[in-house]
């Protein structure tokens, strides 16, 4: 039987731009249904590429959603378009983080998830600019707002990050210290980061900077791992990992064999 199944694109109009988004890709539960996961991917990749690799991993209990980033213009190439959840011209705290394209992906993600049954775990991961697009839909979750100011609609329980970074990140902490239920939220959130020491294209300080900075702000149930050796890719000893904390986090019945 094949469980993967595909869609055409859709639109998103959180902000004053609109927003195409390409393909999403659907890798149906093997199992009972007890959890959804959005997987979002990298600068330039697509959803096909991550759904194929999450249909081999032994969770028969997990739907996955891998959508497809809008193709725009990205200034860390110079202007050249490519599919990019949010534009980004550097990696780092003093950069100006596109919260218009971040808030267009993050309701694209919480549209996505706003179908699922509600006795249904609801999560989001991914890869590199998909797992900083993943985090800050966790602090969307937290304020219970996009950083625009509409509601956001969605119950998280649980974040995945690999090899990505913290958009955001100057005006957490002081957020967070001005909301009581923000900060109970926070802390009540499981996050799992993973990071390779070798990572030529998101450096891993970017990688530790952020989880000290989810940490000292609050985020109490945080993982953070370390892979020596590994660069801006993943290993199976990382996929393991997530696999391992996705069940226990979120209750799952176990890992297939």
């Amino acid at each position: 039987m094949n469980f993967n199944s595909s869609c055409g694109g859709s639109v998103s109009r959180a902000c004053g731009r609109t927003f195409e988004f390409g393909r999403t890709h659907v890798v149906r539960p093997k199992g009972k249904h007890q959890a959804t996961i959005i997987w979002l991917h990298g600068l330039g990749d697509k959803g096909s590429s991550w759904s194929q690799l999450l249909e081999t991993l032994p969770l028969p209990n997990i739907k996955w959603i891998c959508p497809t980033a809008p193709t725009r213009p990205v200034a860390i190439f110079g202007g050249f378009p490519c599919t990019a959840w949010f534009d980004v011209g550097d990696i780092s705290e003093e950069t100006t983080d596109d919260l218009e394209g971040l808030d267009a992906s993050a309701a694209h993600v919480a549209n996505l998830l706003s179908t699922e049954p509600p006795d249904i775990k609801l999560g989001v991961g991914g890869f590199s600019m998909g797992a900083a697009t993943a985090l800050y839909s966790a602090t969307c979750h937290v304020f219970r707002q996009y950083g625009n100011g509409i509601p956001y609609p969605i119950n998280l329980n649980a974040i995945v990050g690999l090899s990505g970074w913290l958009p955001c990140s100057r005006t957490l902490k002081n957020r967070l210290e001005g909301s009581h239920d923000a900060a109970r939220c926070a802390a009540s959130l499981p996050i799992l980061l993973c990071h390779g020491l070798g990572d030529d294209v998101v450096a891993y300080d970017h990688g530790e900077k952020s989880a000290q900075t989810l940490s000292s702000a609050g985020f109490q149930n945080l993982t953070f791992r370390t892979y020596n050796g590994l660069g801006h890719y993943t290993i199976p000893e990382e996929t393991d990992e997530v696999c391992n904390w996705l069940t226990q986090r979120l209750g799952l019945d176990g890992l297939c064999p």
